[in-house]
């Protein structure tokens, strides 16, 4: 198969309806759009919920809960993934992120326990869990406060 053989399947692609081109197109005179009335208007037609009137749905349901704009996005980070890291070496944001353990933007870290660790590591990292502190302490690691 070449470049200058492919073509989309056969039915996948449709001539365009052509409107307004006389009486015995089927779409001729008002193409399409009945007579008279809002609709049939150039620049005619509605908004987007309007219900002819009727209060729309957006309106009728109940408003619930609301967003929290002081929310903390925070990273997690298991300590069954700490062996990519050698013995003795320093596990930060940023030796996450050369990993690939941690992507995007965030505004914590948090290093959770699940898992066993083996190595010992300093972690520097903004938030750990009480499990993971004690199995990294455990090991012989320590955990710096930032």
């Amino acid at each position: 198969m070449k470049l200058n053989e492919l073509a989309p399947a056969c039915g996948a692609n449709r001539n365009r309806k052509r409107l307004g081109r006389g009486v015995g197109s089927g779409t001729g005179k008002t193409a399409g759009r009945g007579t008279k009335g809002q609709g049939s208007r150039s620049g005619g037609g509605v908004r987007p919920g309007f219900e002819g009137g009727q209060m729309p749905i957006h309106r009728r349901l109940p408003k619930r809960g609301f967003t929290n704009i002081f929310k903390k996005k925070v990273a997690t980070v298991n300590l069954r993934d700490l062996k990519a890291f050698e013995s003795g070496s320093t596990v930060d944001a940023a030796a996450l992120m050369q990993a690939g353990l941690v992507k995007g933007a965030f505004d914590a870290i948090k290093l959770l326990g699940n898992g066993e660790i083996a190595a010992p590591l300093t972690i520097r990292l903004d938030l750990v869990s009480r499990g993971a502190g004690e199995k990294i302490t455990a090991a012989g690691g320590k955990i710096e406060d930032i």
